[in-house]
């Protein structure tokens, strides 16, 4: 973390304050759309992170707690109830019988991309707001 920098303006701080308060907002919503089709959002962003880990939608437990940013026995535990309610599939990997993999089924798949299709679409609809700070960004006073 650096040192504050006595040169910030109140403009600085009222575009920071802005661009929190559009993320948490997004946060809110996205935690919102997750609860409503039965998973918490924490298990959206794992759907999320096996799906973009690798081309062949696989993902290890280390490259899932590392998306997640939580603790390797933390994310077993997330897998499991994953896997229990049919959303995902583990297996050893055949290359190297320490690791599991993960991947979805067709039923994570399909929950995955409604939540994707109106995750993207609210992005969409917030893109101008979003601009809007980020170029605020670029001409700070």
């Amino acid at each position: 973390m650096q040192v504050s920098d006595p040169t910030l303006s109140r403009y600085d701080y009222r575009t920071l304050a802005a661009f929190r308060f559009a993320l948490r907002n997004f946060l809110s919503f996205s935690q919102t759309a997750a609860r409503a089709t039965g998973l918490t959002p924490r298990q959206h962003q794992a759907l999320l992170g096996i799906k973009a880990a690798s081309a062949d939608g696989q993902a290890s437990i280390s490259q899932l707690a590392t998306f997640l940013i939580l603790h390797h026995n933390s994310t077993v535990e997330l897998v499991d109830r994953l896997e229990a309610t049919g959303l995902v599939l583990r297996k050893q990997d055949p290359s190297d019988r320490r690791r599991v993999l993960v991947r979805l089924t067709e039923a994570g798949e399909r929950c995955l991309a409604d939540l994707s299709a109106v995750h993207l679409a609210e992005l969409e609809r917030i893109r101008p707001a979003l601009e809007n700070l980020l170029h605020r960004m670029n001409t700070r006073c």
